[in-house]
């Protein structure tokens, strides 16, 4: 019988980030896995570079929203989004954040840092730090002890975003060369 997965994630950033973006890649993902997937968006003034954030719910859940303190992991886009969303984040659970200093958190949490703008510019795409650090939080997180860590792999998430961009080949090639580029940074 097959074990389903229960996990809460959230996502944050700014508008323009593509938080929405990421949100849509971890439902699909979940959805070619045979699972349940409830997703949920907050837009603070996203237009103008407010705090959007994310609720990504894979299992079996009847409410949208993630509870402070009951999240599996967080993904930050900013490092600024880490004192809006931290206290999220379960003990024992995960972030992977964005962000070029070191980060002090209470103990009791894995924090993997990635200063995603930089290996952004690296490659010569500004707007594929999201899937820069989406990268890095598969290859971070799957190393977890009990299978703690983020619910798919590399090889699906290349999956979902071949099956989304089947029209753009150039689109697919510098999105998944974003996501290797975080997966072995």
């Amino acid at each position: 019988m097959k074990q389903s997965i229960q996990q809460q994630i959230l996502i944050s950033g700014v508008g323009g980030q593509g938080v929405l973006f990421i949100t849509r890649l971890l439902a699909e993902a979940a959805i070619q896995k045979g699972e349940s997937v409830i997703t949920s968006e907050t837009h603070g003034m996203a237009q103008r570079g407010g705090t959007v954030i994310s609720h990504v719910k894979v299992g079996n859940f009847s409410s949208p929203l993630i509870r402070p303190l009951a999240a599996d992991g967080l993904l930050a886009l900013k490092a600024e989004n880490l004192s809006q969303h931290g206290s999220y984040v379960k003990n024992g659970g995960w972030i992977v954040v964005n962000s070029d200093t070191d980060i002090k958190l209470p103990p009791g949490l894995s924090v993997f840092r990635a200063d995603a703008d930089s290996l952004a510019r690296k490659i010569g795409n500004m707007k594929s730090a999201n899937l820069i650090l989406l990268g890095f939080a598969l290859a971070r997180t799957q190393k977890l002890p009990g299978n703690k860590g983020l619910f798919c792999s590399i090889e699906e998430i290349r999956h979902v975003l071949k099956s989304q961009m089947a029209e753009s080949n150039k689109l697919f090639d510098d999105s998944i060369k974003a996501v290797e580029n975080g997966y072995v940074a």
